[in-house]
């Protein structure tokens, strides 16, 4: 037996309002002037790799539990990187062990029901401590003024899994492989090429999707009228029909979202799972599918635990922590498809010295800090030397995470001449409640929202981007306080 144990989310904090693209972009597509609803979108130092973070920070809220992950999937079809381990710098940022099993699985919109599945496989034979953390997001591009740019959004999930019954115990699954092409994208190319929307329906989730789960249904030997919870991303008439055709109630439905983030890639099933596991009740049978050049189909049971378990922060708090962005040109820069004007300050060489990157990776990646032995004093970076002045003692510092750790506003300064892909930079000194100080950048803060003494959390993301040479950097940077219903 395997199950599911927690999960968390991730959705940016930005959100655009289809009204705002038909604004801008009616005069090609007039149907965008009556699009209901927002997407969300990346700011430009998110993509999947911080979205995964975020979401797996969430699934495992208490660092000691971070200890028992043998095993990391990063599922997605836009991974920063094509050659290095996308998953294994998410590994660094949790401050895993460095025995984990690092991977990426890619190449389709059901990577991510295949990582789950099989990392449920593993575990189903491994030790009743080990766990696997299956994470999945994306960042998809789409043209301008196309009905993709509409629909996408941006997000991601997480999940740890392991042996035993857990809060959903997996009970039957079925895979279907089929090269039933309703999208496509190049390895060199930006966007998808989307095939026409009848056919993508008419023969593809409908003649496959069903059988796929009419064969979990009668491995488990579940009536699908007992199906609680269905879960697939399908445009409402499609999920309608395919409930009909197989005899699930179409009230089981589990909402799409399109109106609230938009599609959200090979994550979105994991974040549909998650919103469906938010509400599941004890014995509820939970059917997730996943599409995507063929079916995936897991069926899932919750246990009693399902009642003492939630994330820090539910799906809907997560929908509902949003800022609109009003500025469509913004938009389109921070998606790399507008090259704006930044003038001199932002001519600089973004070298990286990837000698020094290793050597301080801990440092960089998990943002691990120092507490001086002799007088407790935090600091970051750390050092042999105390930097208190009345200590100055070395000496082995002990490590302090401090991506974990709460922190207040010192002072800061909204800069609107140095150089931001989203002005102002705003940057300044944050005091560790612990004890300590860190000059860090901040993130997610609307002009004149910081305040001094006001209470911040730390986001992985990204720091700058070597143009030259093709490599991005990755740091933590102080984030406004969020909503939530438990950890901060």
């Amino acid at each position: 037996m395997s199950g599911i144990y927690s999960w968390g989310v991730c959705i940016p904090r930005l959100r655009l309002a289809r009204k705002t693209i038909g604004s801008a972009m009616s005069w090609i597509n007039p149907a965008l002037k009556s699009a209901r609803g927002e997407r969300s979108m990346c700011s430009w130092d998110e993509d999947s790799l911080t979205m995964a973070v975020e979401a797996a920070r969430d699934a495992m809220p208490d660092a000691s539990s971070r200890l028992d992950i043998r095993t990391v999937m990063l599922a997605s079809t836009t991974l920063p990187f094509a050659d290095r381990s996308n998953a294994t710098v998410l590994a660094s940022a949790l401050g895993l062990p460095e025995q984990t099993l690092a991977f990426d699985v890619t190449g389709s919109q059901r990577s991510a029901t295949a990582a789950l599945s099989q990392s449920l496989a593993s575990m189903e034979s491994a030790a009743s401590a080990e766990k696997a953390l299956v994470t999945a997001a994306d960042r998809r591009l789409a043209k301008a003024g196309s009905e993709q740019e509409s629909s996408y959004g941006h997000g991601g999930a997480a999940l740890v899994v392991g042996s035993g019954d857990g809060i959903a115990t997996l009970i039957a699954r079925s895979h279907l492989a089929a090269d039933f092409v309703d999208h496509h994208r190049a390895a060199d190319a930006p966007f998808d090429y989307v095939l026409e929307e009848r056919w993508t329906r008419e023969a593809g989730w409908i003649e496959l999707v069903p059988n796929a789960i009419r064969e979990s249904l009668r491995c488990a030997h579940v009536p699908a009228k007992e199906i609680g919870h269905l879960v697939i991303n399908a445009p409402r008439v499609v999920s309608r029909k395919i409930a009909s055709l197989v005899g699930i109630d179409a009230e089981r439905i589990v909402d799409p979202l399109h109106d609230k983030c938009g599609d959200t890639g090979a994550g979105h099933t994991l974040l549909l799972l998650a919103g469906a596991l938010e509400c599941a009740r004890p014995g509820d049978y939970v059917l997730l599918v996943g599409f995507g050049q063929g079916v995936d189909v897991l069926l899932f049971r919750t246990t009693p635990a399902i009642r003492e378990t939630r994330p820090p922060r539910t799906l809907p708090q997560a929908l509902a922590d949003r800022r609109e962005e009003t500025e469509y040109t913004r938009f389109l820069s921070h998606c790399g498809l507008l090259t704006a004007e930044f003038g001199m300050r932002a001519e600089r060489d973004n070298r990286t010295a990837q000698t020094v990157a290793w050597r301080r990776h801990d440092d960089i990646y998990g943002f691990i800090g120092g507490r001086c032995p002799h007088c407790g004093t935090v600091q970051f970076p750390r050092a042999r030397v105390c930097v208190a002045p009345e200590c100055r003692k070395s000496g082995e510092q002990t490590p302090i995470k401090l991506a974990e750790e709460k922190a207040r506003i010192k002072t800061f300064t909204e800069d609107w001449l140095a150089y931001s892909a989203r002005p102002p930079l705003v940057y300044g000194n944050v005091a560790f409640l612990s004890g300590g100080n860190a000059f860090i950048e901040f993130a997610d803060f609307a002009p004149g929202e910081a305040k001094i003494a006001d209470e911040v959390r730390f986001v992985f993301r990204l720091k700058d981007v070597d143009r030259t040479r093709g490599f991005r950097r990755y740091f933590w940077k102080a984030a406004p306080m969020r909503a939530t219903t438990g950890r901060n």
